[in-house]
């Protein structure tokens, strides 16, 4: 069954939505992988109401809500990096939507708003198998690993991971 998503272009009036989507979906898939502690930091940290806009205002991420009909069900932020290279810094959908097709439609819909697209880049943590077997299976190899200190004795021990077109 196809899905009809659509991604809609996300304005500062949204940040309170995408913060309260990641809260929803880290709470509900993250603590099993690094623990409701790191969590619990990271939520602050990267999904604040301040450091949501920071990230869509003055870093230029391009945030975009991933919508079924008038359903919102997740969300993506992606940043050009120039001659056709992006970074997919976010792709958070809700859990239960997993197994059902959602995925990899949100990622033809990318490839769709991205035609001169050469790369893809993105990391994502090294014990969260079930999303890097899913970016496996749309297309994604392991490029690097990447142990990233984020502050507070944290780091974020991730494998870069590249699409290439």
């Amino acid at each position: 069954m196809s899905r009809h998503i659509t991604l809609q272009q996300a304005t500062p009036g949204d940040i309170p939505l995408i913060r309260l989507l990641a809260q929803r979906i880290w709470l509900a898939h993250y603590p099993s992988v690094i623990g409701e502690k790191q969590v619990a930091y990271m939520l602050d940290k990267i999904y604040s109401l301040e450091a949501l806009q920071h990230q869509m205002e003055a870093e230029g991420q391009m945030f975009r809500l991933v919508m079924e009909a008038d359903t919102v069900l997740g969300f993506i932020s992606v940043s050009d990096k120039g001659e056709g290279n992006y970074f997919l810094n976010k792709f958070y959908l809700d859990n239960d939507q997993r197994g059902k097709g959602l995925g990899k439609a949100v990622f033809e819909r990318i490839l769709d708003y991205y035609p001169g697209l050469r790369t893809m880049r993105l990391t994502v943590n090294r014990q969260n198998y079930k999303s890097i077997n899913f970016y496996f299976r749309i297309g994604f190899t392991i490029e690097k690993c990447l142990d990233i200190p984020i502050g507070d004795g944290y780091e974020m021990n991730d494998f870069q991971m590249v699409f290439l077109r």
